[in-house]
């Protein structure tokens, strides 16, 4: 790995683990546990269109393993490695298709998030509780994987206005 993608890499795993802590201050549903804005996601979504996937995956991985090491423990790292594993996987894939913007891209990202953790959560409890959960669960990574879309499209925008004008 080069020195200007080591530090990129750094740079946005700090990024990400700022974004990370915030949002665990932000109680969205004080009654539910569990749902969150994932503000970190965000690195995520520029890693996906703007790094190679080796990169976001790396990426991924560091954002999951110093989050529980930092803010959380064995078990959520479990669910939260499980949900970033198929979430990124999902967007690295669906970003490969063409015309596809970053809106679906995030939002399928936020669903498979919430089923990559029911699934570490039908093996680790049971499925009757997760299937009670599941549907509350869905319904907030859909509609935070669309408002994360919707943020990460318009910072994509100021992006690339920059990098047109550093280039001319």
């Amino acid at each position: 790995m080069k020195i200007r993608t080591l530090t990129k890499t750094a740079l946005l795993t700090a990024a990400a683990l700022i974004l990370g802590y915030i949002d665990s201050l932000i109680p969205l549903v004080p009654s539910v546990p569990g749902i969150k804005l994932g503000l970190s996601n965000l690195v995520l979504l520029y890693a996906v269109f703007y790094m190679r996937p080796v990169e976001t995956v790396i990426l991924m991985l560091l954002k999951v393993g110093l989050s529980s090491l930092l803010f959380g423990n064995a078990v959520g790292a479990l669910y939260a490695l499980a949900g970033g594993v198929l979430s990124t996987a999902a967007m690295l894939l669906l970003h490969r298709i063409p015309r596809v913007s970053v809106i679906p891209v995030s939002t399928v990202g936020g669903i498979l998030h919430i089923v990559g953790q029911c699934a570490v959560g039908c093996l680790l409890i049971s499925w009757r509780p997760v299937l009670f959960y599941a549907p509350w669960l869905l319904i907030s990574g859909t509609a935070t994987g669309l408002l994360l879309g919707i943020a990460a499209r318009a910072a994509f925008l100021g992006i690339e206005r920059y990098e047109r004008r550093r280039g001319e």
